[in-house]
C-alpha cells in the first residue's frame, strides 16, 4: 500500500518538471522571436529581391547602392535604409493618374487625352544618389514634354494623326533636352524610355454636342444650296427656252434684211391676249393693258354679262 501514494508523487513531479521545462521553452522561443522581429523590424537584417536595389545610408553621410540578390546585414544606429528601387519596367500616367487630363490644342478647343510612360532605371546613381524625390521630379518633367506636344497640335491632328503625335512625343522624352542645352529625360534620371502610349484622346460632351449641331446645320445649309442651285438651274432652262422661243418667232416674222415686222408683231401679241380674254368670260374680269405707240389693229368685242339665276332654272 505504501509504493502506491509514492507511485503517485512521483507521477505528480515527473508532470509539473515536464510543465515546468515546457514553459522555459515557449518563453525561450518566445524571447528569441521577439529578438528576431525586432531585428527584422528595424531591418538591420534584410533582403535585396530580383530586380530590386536597396540605397543604405552610411554614418559619415555616405550612401550606396545594394545590388546583390539576397539577405544582408547592416549595423544599427550606424546605418540607415534610405530607400527601396525597383529595377523592373514600371509605369507613369500623364498627370499621375488614370484619369483623362483636359488640355488645350492650337485652335483653343479643350480636349480630354490619357497617356503613359514606360520606363526602366538604367544608373541607380543617378536615380536615387543625384536626385531628391526623383519620381515626383520626373513626374513633373513628362507632364510637361507631354502638354507641351499636345498643345501645339491642332485639334483635326489630335483626332486622326495619333500615331505621328505620338512618335513625335516618344521622340521628345528620348532624346530631346528638357531646356536647351539642358541634359535628356534619361540622362538626368539615369533611366530608359521604353514605350510612349496615347491612351485617349476625345472632346467633352459639351463639344460633342456642338459639334453635331454644327454638322447638322451645315448639312440642311448644303441641302439648302443644292436647291437654290437647282432652281436657279431651271430657271436659266426656262429663260434659255424662252429666248429661243422669241428668237424663232422674230426669225419666223423678219424680213430678209434682218429687220422684224413690228406691225405684225404687235399683231400677234394682240391675238395672244384676245386668246386669254375669251378663255377667261364669265364672272372673272380680264383686264386687257396694250403698251405700245400705235393703237390696236384688232378691236376686242365687250364680254357678255352673266346670265341671272331666273334664266338658269328655266
Amino acid at each position: 500500500m505504501a509504493d502506491e501514494p509514492s507511485r503517485k508523487f512521483l507521477r505528480r513531479a515527473f508532470v509539473k518538471t515536464m510543465l515546468r521545462r515546457i514553459l522555459a521553452l515557449l518563453t525561450v522561443a518566445g524571447i528569441v522571436y521577439g529578438v528576431v522581429a525586432m531585428i527584422y523590424a528595424t531591418r538591420t537584417i534584410f533582403k535585396v529581391k530580383m530586380n530590386y536595389a536597396v540605397v543604405l545610408e552610411r554614418f559619415g553621410g555616405n550612401r550606396e547602392a545594394v545590388t546583390a540578390v539576397g539577405w544582408h546585414a547592416r549595423l544599427p544606429y550606424f546605418t540607415r535604409i534610405e530607400q527601396e528601387v525597383p529595377l523592373m519596367n514600371q509605369r507613369l500616367f500623364l498627370g499621375g493618374t488614370t484619369e483623362p487630363m483636359r488640355i488645350i490644342s492650337k485652335e483653343n478647343v479643350a480636349l480630354w487625352t490619357s497617356a503613359v510612360l514606360t520606363y526602366r532605371i538604367r544608373d541607380l546613381r543617378t536615380w536615387a544618389i543625384e536626385n531628391l524625390d526623383p519620381l515626383s521630379l520626373l513626374q513633373a518633367d513628362y507632364d510637361g514634354i507631354v502638354k507641351d506636344n499636345l498643345q501645339a497640335q491642332r485639334v483635326n491632328e489630335l483626332i486622326s494623326d495619333r500615331e505621328s503625335i505620338k512618335e513625335k512625343i516618344f521622340s521628345a522624352l528620348k532624346s530631346r533636352p528638357i531646356n536647351e542645352g539642358g541634359p535628356t529625360l534619361e540622362e538626368k534620371y539615369g533611366i530608359d524610355v521604353v514605350s510612349f502610349v496615347l491612351k485617349d484622346t476625345r472632346f467633352g460632351d459639351k463639344l460633342v454636342e456642338a459639334t453635331e449641331e454644327k454638322k447638322r446645320r451645315e448639312l440642311i445649309a448644303e441641302a439648302e444650296n443644292y436647291a437654290a442651285d437647282q432652281e436657279a438651274s431651271r430657271i436659266r432652262k426656262l429663260y434659255a427656252a424662252y429666248l429661243e422661243s422669241i428668237q424663232s418667232l422674230q426669225k419666223a416674222i423678219g424680213r430678209t434684211d434682218g429687220t422684224t415686222d413690228v406691225a405684225l408683231f404687235e399683231f400677234l401679241n394682240q391675238q395672244k391676249w384676245a386668246a386669254a380674254y375669251e378663255k377667261n368670260q364669265g364672272d372673272q374680269q380680264t383686264m386687257v393693258i396694250q403698251n405700245t405707240q400705235t393703237p390696236p389693229a384688232l378691236t376686242i368685242p365687250q364680254a357678255s354679262p352673266a346670265p341671272k339665276a331666273e334664266e338658269r332654272q328655266e
